[in-house]
């Protein structure tokens, strides 16, 4: 089931007004029922993987507390770590492995791939659980003996298919407590999934059309229509993925259960630290803690520092697809941050020499400017069909004769009334965002109870007027 149908329309009204209506001891089946309806909703065999992923977790779980030895914790911590990620590599990967091994040693290869279908969401509640387990082995959190609200904790429909990525110490003791009808927080609910429609359904869906007739051709375009599909591919993944979140933040904020932020207006990061420090959150604490930390972190030699950010950014790039290009993308970025480690203490011997201190917004500016040009750039590798129209595109971006009738010849031929309304309320979007995205958040002093009316008032008339509806999937239920 996705956000944007129908279905969820009907759906979500009905399981909130039931779940205030059971008492308190009943809630918890009827969200796990609403949860698994929800999934099954897409394809309801792949259920097994949920179920499979839970039993073997909650097993493990109390396995390591049971445990005498530290053998005997390993090897339980072991059945878990080998389960969840012999269902991710055996669903998302065996095939992208398979077709690497057959380009190697040409048409002889004998093993064939795998006709199955990419799990919705498997990337996202595989991490989840396996992050149970491990937390229990680190001995940060005791075992739950509740098999049901474990499970809930697993498939907790607003954040299953493409998270924020929760950890236990922060969900699980929820679905524990009471929780009591509060319309002041029904209604904070209620604007953040409003605002998080706005982003996925007037803003990503719109400019969607425009990427994909470019990203799919890319031979057919110049260089400034590839820049220009670029910038809005950034703006629409960025208002796709954040507006998931927002959308299952506000739901679970309905329901009376917090998740964490998993966006803080990333495109105004000054460097690309700061940048992943602000997108994806729950992506970027989860491989700091559970991978970047015990590889050794920066508590190394410098360059095995160096090495354990590149690795982590490597595969961090290939959890988000099965395919080279991400990898690329994940490798640069492992790259960027690398490199600014080498070239730290020149750059700030230059910036004292320069006097920076003196205008720091307007340095700040710059730097968002150029931090903005880097990952405009990665965007490309990340959203580009293979490595070869990377190339294409490349080609095309170089080529110094630039010809603007490309653009016009795009927007003809997709509306370009459409087009232009939407463009324009991609730059409003993105001027209003800051203040916006906070007062959603509930981090924003009102402005006024007329203008608070006004202003929700517009997103709701945009969202029914300019909103392309439909079953258009968000772009993170692929990975």
């Amino acid at each position: 089931m996705l956000f944007n149908s129908f279905e969820f329309a009907v759906f979500f009204p009905l399981v909130a007004a039931a779940y205030f209506l059971l008492p308190h001891r009943w809630r918890w089946l009827l969200l796990l029922g609403a949860s698994y309806w929800f999934y099954m909703a897409w394809k309801a065999e792949y259920a097994v993987l949920l179920v499979i992923s839970t039993l073997v977790d909650f097993t493990a779980a109390r396995g390591i507390a049971k445990a005498s030895t530290p053998v005997g914790r390993k090897r339980w911590l072991l059945l878990s770590v080998i389960t969840n990620l012999g269902i991710l590599v055996g669903f998302k990967y065996f095939n992208f492995l398979n077709g690497t091994l057959r380009d190697l040693f040409g048409a002889g290869w004998p093993i064939a791939d795998l006709d199955v279908l990419l799990p919705m969401g498997i990337s996202f509640y595989t991490f989840q659980t396996l992050s149970y387990t491990i937390d229990v082995y680190r001995r940060q959190l005791e075992p739950t003996r509740d098999l049901g609200r474990f499970a809930l904790y697993v498939t907790f429909f607003p954040q299953l298919v493409a998270g924020p990525i929760e950890r236990a110490p922060a969900l699980l003791p929820q679905f524990f407590r009471e929780v009591r009808f509060d319309a002041a927080r029904v209604t904070r609910g209620l604007k953040q999934m409003l605002w998080g429609f706005f982003k996925k359904l007037v803003i990503a869906d719109r400019v969607a059309p425009i990427v994909d007739q470019v990203y799919n051709h890319p031979a057919d375009h110049d260089g400034i229509t590839v820049i220009f599909a670029t910038a809005l591919f950034a703006l629409q993944i960025y208002c796709d993925f954040s507006g998931y979140s927002d959308i299952a933040i506000g739901a679970a904020r309905v329901l009376g259960f917090d998740l964490m932020e998993n966006f803080r207006t990333p495109y105004r990061s000054a460097s690309i630290r700061e940048f992943w420090s602000r997108w994806h959150i729950s992506l970027s604490t989860w491989f700091r803690d559970y991978l970047y930390i015990p590889l050794g972190g920066n508590r190394v030699l410098k360059w095995r520092w160096y090495f354990n950010l590149f690795v982590v950014f490597l595969i961090s790039g290939l959890w988000h697809g099965a395919n080279w290009t991400f990898v690329l993308w994940g490798a640069l970025h492992g790259a960027y941050l690398v490199l600014a480690l080498v070239f730290a203490p020149f750059w700030r011997e230059a910036e004292r020499k320069l006097g920076v201190h003196r205008i720091p917004r307007t340095w700040r500016f710059l730097n968002v400017l150029v931090t903005g040009l880097l990952v405009l750039f990665s965007w490309m590798l990340f959203r580009a069909n293979d490595i070869g129209d990377i190339g294409v595109m490349l080609a095309r971006i170089l080529d110094l004769r630039p010809d603007p009738s490309g653009l016009h010849a795009l927007f003809i031929e997709l509306r370009s009334d459409v087009m232009i309304v939407t463009c324009g309320l991609a730059l409003f979007f993105f001027l209003a965002d800051p203040w916006a995205d906070r007062f959603a958040k509930g981090e924003a002093r009102s402005p006024g109870r007329w203008a608070e009316y006004g202003w929700y008032g517009l997103l709701l008339a945009a969202t029914l007027l300019f909103g392309q509806y439909g079953r258009t999937e968000f772009i993170y239920f692929q990975f």
